[in-house]
């Protein structure tokens, strides 16, 4: 695919700044780059809005919104958003699809909705959720440190006859877990490379808490939890700056028909409810949350699952206060989180999403051994053999093991443009399932001198509903499509509100056990409507049609 940058490599704050000033400047007529907020480091929080402002303002068309790195070390997704940036603007002079796209539609882009948690993620070595500020710190502990200078923080071992694990005899290199009857033999503790901070009172080590740990994608309005219910929740709804910039520009920009949350890793394709079973949401948006996701899943190769029936550990205490549940459920927007990169896969040992989660750690650790074997096959860069190091607390340690970041979190650079086509080619499609306003056809007749009844069809060529969702229309945020007329009319107001157009995502279609394919009904795609007018000969007269999310349309006759 065409682009005007490479993807071998992920992009820190100041190259992915320098890549979208670029582009603006580059293709000025098809994007705007403005400033969603500044972080408390000083960094931008940037909004790439793309659309061919020659054909009509942004505000005007249908769109689709699209971010990535809501947390801090999902970087792929930061990419994908990019490279979707950038194929659309490199090719729209010569590619009728990508032309249609940017003519009548917009794009909503947040590449990086963390820029100072990415850039920690980039720049040190250090892993996090997603913003480098301190939140409830706790002391006590072994802290995440890179002992050896090498750039990573890898696993740590540490010789102790109190040790749960011991070195597999088959392969050193790797470790399995100490049976209850081993008593002799050298055993190991494994902890993440690091230092001790000393806690009191007992002898015991333990992982210390991240100091680090908001959680951006816990802090949205619907079903947001405290920190006793939810880590990283944050202090209240939308307390973190990032956060709310995000909400007031999905509220201030009502024409956004749909979403698409880049996290990574685990090569699915998430559709809500996530706070709820999807059987208590109306059945006519799964249809369509799930038809849209197929898209993804022949693009991208990934499984589509809904949140909380097939991806949650629990449903007693599941993950809340997230963005997409915030979009669907208070606004009405379909909306997908896209966990880009799936390592287990490419080892050979996928993991059985939508199963019934069960703890089996023979299945865990045969997993991580093949991951690691792919690791050194695949990416040697980022793999080290144990070796020893002196530990000022411990002595003598070993450190080792693949770096997370760039084969578990993120895929190495050689696998990553594969990504970011595959998605970029999804979004295209998911862009084109948008509604999308026609006046299909304006007629005239004449009643009386002076006197003539104008007829115009109004229709929704799209596949979504004008209205969106069901969801929409039951939490009264489904806004009517209106037509109006510039004359003056005999009887009746000059606009008139027609409800919902349903887009043919509601036309019903069946096979018969012994016979055809049938459409058992259209969707209600189109509506006609009439005014009568006063006119003469010669007039020129303009009937428009108007909705947010389903954009505007005109057509004009000459009275004869």
């Amino acid at each position: 695919m065409k682009t005007t940058f490479s993807y071998d490599h992920y992009y820190k704050y100041d190259e992915l700044s320098n890549n979208l000033k670029q582009l603006s400047e580059s293709y000025p007529e098809l994007m705007s780059l403005e400033v969603n907020c500044v972080t408390e480091e000083g960094r931008n929080q940037y909004v790439a809005v793309l659309s061919n402002k020659k054909i009509g303002d942004h505000n005007d068309k249908p769109a689709f919104y699209l971010d990535g790195n809501i947390h801090a070390g999902e970087v792929t997704s930061s990419m994908c958003a990019m490279h979707t940036i950038d194929y659309l603007l490199s090719n729209y002079s010569d590619n009728e699809e990508v032309k249609d796209i940017l003519d009548n539609y917009t794009l909503y882009v947040i590449p990086r909705v963390t820029p100072d948690g990415a850039e920690t993620y980039l720049s040190t070595p250090y892993t996090l959720r997603s913003v480098n500020r301190d939140y409830i710190k706790e002391k006590g502990g072994i802290k995440e440190e890179d002992l050896d200078d090498d750039g990573v923080i890898r696993m740590m071992r540490i010789k102790t006859p109190y040790g749960a694990w011991k070195k597999d005899k088959n392969d050193p290199g790797l470790m399995v877990l100490r049976a209850p009857d081993d008593k002799f033999g050298d055993f190991y503790d494994i902890y993440p490379e690091g230092l001790l901070e000393e806690f009191e009172g007992d002898e015991n080590l333990r992982l210390k808490k991240e100091d680090w740990g908001l959680d951006f994608n816990r802090n949205f309005p619907y079903g947001w939890y405290p920190e006793y219910r939810q880590e990283g929740a944050g202090d209240y709804p939308l307390s973190n700056i990032e956060t709310k910039a995000i909400a007031d520009f999905i509220l201030a920009h009502q024409n956004i028909c749909a979403a698409a949350i880049g996290h990574t890793s685990g090569g699915i394709i998430l559709y809500p409810p996530g706070t709820k079973n999807e059987a208590k949401a109306p059945k006519e948006d799964i249809d369509v949350l799930k038809a849209i996701a197929r898209m993804g899943e022949e693009e991208l190769g990934y499984k589509m699952l809904n949140i909380f029936d097939s991806f949650l550990s629990s449903q007693e205490f599941y993950d809340s206060g997230a963005l997409d549940d915030w979009m669907y459920e208070t606004q009405g927007i379909p909306c997908y989180t896209m966990e880009f990169w799936d390592v287990a896969s490419k080892a050979g040992v996928p993991i059985n999403w939508g199963e019934k989660r069960k703890d089996d750690f023979a299945e865990d650790m045969k997993r991580f051994a093949a991951i690691m074997k792919w690791t050194k096959e695949n990416a040697p860069q980022y793999y080290s053999d144990w070796k020893k190091i002196d530990h000022p607390y411990f002595g003598e340690v070993e450190v080792g093991g693949f770096n997370y970041k760039f084969t578990h979190q993120n895929p190495p650079e050689n696998f990553l443009l594969n990504e970011l086509e595959n998605d970029t080619r999804f979004n295209m499609r998911f862009i084109r399932s948008l509604p999308v306003l026609v006046i299909e056809d304006v007629k005239s007749e004449k009643i009386a001198d002076g006197i003539y009844k104008i007829e115009a069809i109004i229709a929704n060529r799209g596949y979504l509903s004008s209205a969106l969702t069901r969801n929409a229309v039951n939490i009264r945020k489904a806004k009517p499509v209106k037509v109006n007329i510039d004359a003056q009319t005999v009887s009746g107001a000059n606009e008139i509100e027609i409800g919902e157009l349903s887009g043919y995502s509601a036309t019903k279609t069946g096979v018969f056990f012994y016979g055809n394919i049938s459409t058992m009904q259209s969707g209600k795609s189109r509506k006609k409507v009439s005014f009568v007018i006063k006119a003469k000969p010669q007039d020129v007269i303009t009937v428009k049609t108007q909705q947010i999310k389903a954009g505007k349309a005109e057509a004009k006759i000459i009275i004869e």
